[in-house]
C-alpha cells in the first residue's frame, strides 16, 4: 500500500517505522530533516513538502501537535490537498479538538477523500512496541480501511462513531490518564513522607486494586526523576484544556478535571512544560515544600 505520513514526532516515527517494517511503501515527511534520514535508512522514501507525500499516497496519516498544525498541512497552500486524488484517504492519529475534526471531514468529503480521526493511546512505549489503542471516528467504509493500515501499529483498532468521536473519546482518555498520574503522584508524596518503605509500598500496591499501567510505569520514574518526555506536560495540558470544552458543550461538570487542569497549568508556569507528564509529581512536591532528596 502507498502510505504517506506527516509528522515524525516521538509518538509517529516509531509508528511510521512499523508500516515500513510491515511492507508498506511509505513516503514521510517532518519539519525536522534528520527524523526523514533516519527512517529513510530503514526503507521509506523522504518527501520535501506535505503536497509532494499527497502526490505518492492512497492514505495520508497526519501525527501532528494540535488542530492548527493539522488544517495548516491538509488545507494551506501547496498542500496535502492540492495532491491527493478522489478516493483518497486522510487518517489524522492527532489529538485536536472534536469539531475540528468534524470540520476536516466536511472539507475533504467534498473533494471525494476520506476522513478518520484516529487518535492513539499508549504513549511513547506503545507507540515503539506497536502495542497503541486507536479510536476511530468516521464513515464504516472508511474505518475499515484506516484500520488495515492502523493495525501494523496497534493492538486495539475499534470504531467509536462518527467523524469527531474518537477526538471525543481520547479527550475521555486524557482525563483518565491526568487523574491516575495525579493520584500516583500524591500516594507516592505521602509514602515519601511518611517513612515506608517506597518500593515495597509500589509493588503491594501493584498487586491490589489499586494497579494500573500508570502505577507501573510512573511511580518508579517519578522517584527516579526520570522526565524525559514521552508524553510532554505541555501537550497534556492542550488534551485536557480539550476535555474541558467538550464537557462545557455537553453541559456536565468535570471538577477534577479542572482542577488536574490547573495543578498541569502550575507545571508550565514554572517551566516545567517541556517534561513528561509524569513531572506532575513535582508540582505535588511544591504544594508540600518537599524536595527530591528529602521527606
Amino acid at each position: 500500500m502507498n502510505i504517506g505520513f506527516i509528522g515524525l514526532g516521538v509518538m509517529g516515527a516509531p509508528m511510521a517505522g512499523h508500516l515500513v517494517d510491515a511492507g508498506h511503501n511509505v513516503v514521510v515527511f517532518n519539519r525536522s530533516r534528520a527524523k526523514i534520514e533516519q527512517l529513510e535508512l530503514r526503507g521509506a522514501v523522504g518527501a520535501t513538502s506535505p503536497a509532494q507525500v499527497g502526490e505518492k499516497a492512497d492514505v495520508v496519516i497526519t501525527v501532528l501537535p494540535d488542530s492548527p498544525d493539522v488544517e495548516e498541512v491538509l488545507f494551506g497552500a501547496g498542500r496535502v490537498l492540492t495532491a491527493l486524488r478522489p478516493g483518497s484517504l486522510v487518517i489524522d492519529c492527532s489529538t485536536i479538538a472534536p469539531e475540528s475534526a468534524r470540520d476536516f471531514a466536511a472539507r475533504l468529503a467534498d473533494r471525494d477523500v476520506a476522513f478518520v480521526d484516529a487518535p492513539v493511546s499508549g504513549g511513547e512505549a506503545g507507540a515503539v512496541a506497536g502495542t497503541l489503542a486507536v479510536m476511530m471516528g468516521g464513515e464504516k467504509d472508511a474505518v475499515r480501511r484506516a484500520g488495515e493500515v492502523l493495525d501494523a501499529m496497534a493492538a486495539t483498532t475499534v470504531h467509536v462513531g462518527p467523524a469527531g468521536a474518537g477526538q471525543l473519546v481520547k479527550a475521555a482518555n486524557q482525563m483518565l490518564v491526568a487523574g491516575n498520574i495525579a493520584m500516583v503522584a500524591e500516594a507516592v508524596s505521602l509514602l515519601r513522607r511518611t517513612g515506608v518503605e517506597v518500593d515495597a509500598a509500589l509493588t503491594v500496591l501493584n498487586g491490589g486494586l489499586a494497579a494500573s499501567k500508570v502505577l507501573e510505569v510512573k511511580a518508579p520514574k517519578m522517584l527516579a526523576r526520570d522526565f524525559a518526555p514521552g508524553f510532554r506536560v505541555d501537550l497534556h495540558h492542550k488534551d485536557l484544556k480539550i476535555a474541558l470544552a467538550a464537557a462545557e458543550q455537553a453541559r456536565i461538570a468535570v471538577p477534577l478535571t479542572g482542577v488536574i487542569t490547573q495543578l498541569v497549568q502550575a507545571l508550565r508556569s514554572a517551566g516545567d512544560g517541556g517534561l513528561d507528564h509524569g513531572a506532575l509529581i513535582k508540582a505535588l512536591e511544591r504544594l508540600n515544600g518537599m524536595s527530591p532528596d528529602s521527606p
